[in-house]
């Protein structure tokens, strides 16, 4: 017997025909002997609705009466699976964020998880109670005030429970099989992994892998939640998913459960890269400081740097911010021209970051030049580069996103 928390994101729970499926996924479990708590999303498009009508009603609203609304999507769906449940005779409540209660900062909107009671759910397990948690949500216990943790918050509270009610395995159902080397509409040959470390796990959700939020990558690897990305439009009833041992399905989890680690484990791309190059800055100290603050005042995430080497007392500097920033990043600069004493500023949206990840990194030589070569006989000039102990980046023109992709994937022997 296990403990478990399933996770079931919006296009899992979109009408009453799916929720009664994820009904039956979760019936399997119990028929196995597990302890089981439900976390859900709100049905699919219902939050963006909410949204809509808040801006509808005001431009500029309260925060906190926007967490209130947004916040009922999930309730609705909480309520509706544990009715589904019951109806399939399993013992079965709803649960909101406040009734833990899932503790938060009070960054309505956004709000950070900071504690989670589960004490009145593992009660009930012994009653053979299976509990339905609305995701996404939360209070801040202060105030009293419920709040929301950000699109895609529903996986972030499902690792957070497993993590409060020690639970064996999060299983976070989708509607994918699993985490891929890479996207299978760029590449028809990418397969799916059959395991995953949390650092690699968390560069690929960092850098365009959409499976799952980084901010729940960030808190299974620090609590060493067990993760599962697996499909929930499989038949419940399939024979495969009442075999003992791991379902089908990709395993995040601790760099040591991994026996021989692949070199490289995946590449992902991100598209919503912009390209800033400052011309002829003044190379004395202080000046990167004077470029980089008003960036940061301005709360714009810089990623890649590359300065080139002084010349003549003068040298020029590239980065990326995200392309919704682009124009503000701009601004900022142009803002401190006088203080810097830059002479120009270029920029570019029309680029993509490429990264090539993998924990084996670390102990093989030669990764980075391997990548640069074929990349280079394909045609494809590198803009900037950036590299880390488990990733290697670099940007590119847009136009030849897939081709690298393909390429890379190739290189290192994900195809097979």
């Amino acid at each position: 017997m296990a403990r478990l928390v399933m996770k079931f994101g919006g296009t899992s729970v979109a009408n009453i025909e799916r929720i009664r499926n994820v009904a039956r996924h979760v019936k399997r479990e119990i028929e196995a002997g597990h302890e089981v708590a439900v976390v859900v999303s709100a049905m699919s498009g219902k939050t963006n609705e909410l949204v809509a009508w808040c801006r509808e009603t005001a431009v500029l609203h309260d925060a906190r009466e926007y967490d209130a609304i947004v916040a009922s999507g999930e309730q609705v769906t909480s309520g509706l699976l544990a009715i589904a449940l019951q109806d399939m005779g399993i013992p079965a409540r709803s649960w909101q964020g406040w009734q833990l209660p899932i503790s938060t900062d009070d960054a309505h909107g956004s709000a950070r998880i900071l504690s989670v009671n589960g004490d009145q759910i593992v009660e009930r397990f012994a009653e053979g109670e299976v509990a339905v948690i609305a995701g996404f949500q939360g209070m801040h216990v202060p105030s009293g005030r419920i709040t929301t943790l950000g699109r895609g918050g529903s996986d972030t509270s499902a690792v957070a429970v497993a993590a409060g009610i020690k639970a064996d395995r999060c299983d976070i159902y989708t509607d994918v099989d699993g985490v891929y080397t890479t996207d299978p509409r760029i590449v028809p040959k990418a397969r799916r992994l059959e395991k995953i470390a949390f650092e690699e796990m968390l560069e690929m959700a960092s850098l365009g892998a959409k499976v799952l939020q980084v901010r729940s990558v960030e808190l299974a690897m620090v609590h060493n939640v067990r993760t599962f990305v697996r499909s929930s439009f499989t038949d419940p009833d399939a024979p495969e998913l009442k075999t003992a041992g791991d379902p089908p399905g990709t395993l995040i989890c601790d760099e040591e459960e991994i026996v021989e680690s692949e070199v490289v484990t995946g590449i992902a791309f991100a598209r919503d890269e912009a390209q800033i190059s400052i011309r002829h800055v003044p190379d004395k100290p202080g000046i990167a400081a004077g470029v980089f603050v008003p960036l940061a005042d301005a709360h714009i995430n810089v990623d890649m740097i590359v300065q080139n080497i002084s010349a003549e007392g003068f040298t020029d500097i590239t980065f990326t911010v995200p392309t919704a920033d682009f124009e503000r990043a701009k601004a900022a600069l142009a803002g401190a021209r006088e203080e810097i004493g830059f002479q120009a500023v270029e920029g570019a949206t029309d680029v993509v970051k490429i990264s090539i990840i993998g924990i084996g990194m670390r102990s093989h030589a030669g990764v980075a030049a391997r990548a640069f070569k074929a990349l280079s006989e394909r045609g494809i000039n590198i803009r900037a580069i950036s590299t880390s102990e488990i990733k290697i980046s670099v940007l590119i023109d847009a136009a030849y996103t897939e081709l690298a992709v393909r390429t890379l994937h190739s290189v290192y022997g994900l195809d097979a």
